[in-house]
């Protein structure tokens, strides 16, 4: 889908802050890969109405609907590079179960199947999205902001060498050197 204020480049979708082309694909390996997110995402909704994944998330567990999470998918595209986290199923499919974007000033992910958390799927993801952005030679990354509550994500980030560099009302940013 072309988007305003982007340029087609052989059917590729160019991000309309960096002009860098937004891979289809970025496997992570043989269970794991993030695929470009596209304009079908009602499957998500669900994870946005889970009071527990919503304080993770907004520390608050107000649901989204499909105007708000549409908006929120909008916002990320225009920021950065949004992709679905897949994961292999035991038929050899994948299936979406997750969102995170690769964006320089945030880094937010998801993972919404809640059977799913714990099992490393969410430190692959960022180490992997740490990779794309030295090759795109970025040279530190944020999360805007980690629940102090919100003890998985800050053991994930800062397991990747994300420290907090500033307090938030309810947490902290934190920053990754990725020199």
């Amino acid at each position: 889908m072309f988007r305003p204020g982007a340029a087609r480049k052989e059917g590729e979708y160019i991000m309309p802050l960096s002009g860098i082309p937004q891979p289809d694909i970025l496997a992570i390996d043989a269970a794991l890969r993030l695929k470009k997110a596209g304009d079908s995402f009602a499957f998500a909704l669900p994870w946005y109405q889970d009071p527990e994944t919503l304080m993770l998330v907004d520390g608050k567990a107000e649901p989204y609907d499909m105007p708000h999470l549409t908006a929120m998918y909008r916002y990320l595209e225009q920021h950065g590079e949004l992709y679905w986290i897949e994961w292999r199923t035991p038929g050899g499919d994948f299936e979406p179960v997750g969102d995170v974007t690769l964006w320089q000033e945030a880094l937010p992910i998801v993972i919404g199947r809640k059977d799913l958390r714990g099992r490393g799927i969410g430190h692959r993801t960022v180490a992997a999205l740490m990779e794309r952005a030295r090759r795109l030679g970025w040279r530190e990354l944020y999360v805007n902001e980690i629940y102090s509550f919100n003890t998985a994500s800050r053991a994930l980030f800062e397991g990747l060498g994300f420290a907090p560099c500033a307090r938030t009302p309810q947490g902290a940013r934190y920053r990754c050197s990725l020199d």
